[in-house]
């Protein structure tokens, strides 16, 4: 039984008013189901979660037609489960049998007004695909209207700090309470912080390379080319030129090397596949 407020159960006595009548407004979803057909168990599910997307541009209205057999009847259903949209009191679309999500949303979206986009979501979006400022647009007017939310001090912070803005990203990591700058993400932005400070005087990367290239054991080198990589987001090649570098010489600025793959994996998080890799070739390597 869903608790959603856009799901309930139709039953004869309330199908007039709660789908033909209040589908005068509100279009209604109408799944004709039972307990022993599989189809219908894999589709509720999905139902359910778009009612719940769409936060009432449309509602499901469940009829069990094993308890209902006279509004089945009475609807022309003939297998299950069937699936009935009603719109301003009429049947205008439908479908037959456990479609896959998106083709549900193919007919819904003929007939029922899109979802509100989350703006979080929408900034996340928008930094993934590089636009920084669009995104940093719609996290400063979140954090205005909710400043106690964490998640977007954090990700405003994340953006200040890949704007080169590294002040204002310790000024939150350090406002943060002490039980919040142990989560990961303020560990991420916390480890990435350091990062950037210790690159801010890295010479060029075909520098670094080319003095690697006439000596592979060459300890800066090594260590400023890795910073270069996490910095770019090469993170496996980062931990590779790490390691490197502790067989080069483990105790270069007191075991930076092992410590700079630690801050790494806390960084880029365990369930990261490189860092399962690396944390066994340290162990490897350490052992």
């Amino acid at each position: 039984m869903s608790n959603s407020p856009y799901v309930f159960d139709a039953t004869a006595d309330n199908f007039q008013q709660k789908v033909m009548d209040a589908s005068m407004t509100t279009p209604i979803l109408v799944d004709v189901w039972a307990d022993w057909c599989a189809p219908c168990k894999q589709l509720m599910p999905i139902l359910e979660k778009l009612a719940e997307e769409y936060q009432g541009n449309f509602e499901l209205a469940k009829v069990n037609a094993d308890q209902q057999q006279e509004l089945t009847a009475s609807l022309g259903v003939r297998s299950l489960p069937t699936v009935i949209l009603v719109k301003k009191g009429q049947a205008v679309d439908g479908f037959n049998g456990a479609l896959p999500e998106s083709e549900i949303r193919q007919v819904l979206d003929k007939h029922v007004e899109a979802p509100a986009e989350d703006p979080y979501e929408k900034a996340q979006a928008l930094w993934e695909s590089g636009d920084v400022d669009g995104a940093l647009v719609i996290l400063t007017e979140l954090n205005q209207k909710d400043p106690e939310n964490l998640d977007v001090l954090i990700d405003l912070a994340q953006l200040k700090a890949e704007q080169g803005d590294l002040e204002t990203a310790e000024q939150v990591l350090n406002s943060l309470p002490p039980e919040e700058k142990m989560q990961h993400k303020a560990k991420q932005l916390a480890a990435r912080v350091k990062f950037m400070k210790q690159s801010g005087e890295l010479p060029p990367m075909a520098e670094l390379e080319a003095r690697l290239a006439e000596n592979s054991q060459d300890p800066e080198a090594l260590h400023q080319l890795s910073l270069h990589k996490v910095l770019r987001d090469e993170n496996a090649e980062a931990m590779e030129l790490l390691l490197r570098l502790m067989q080069a010489d483990s105790t270069y600025k007191e075991g930076v090397a092992r410590t700079t793959l630690v801050e790494l994996f806390e960084k880029l998080g365990s369930g990261n596949p490189d860092v399962r890799t690396y944390r066994r070739k340290l162990y490897t390597l350490m052992h």
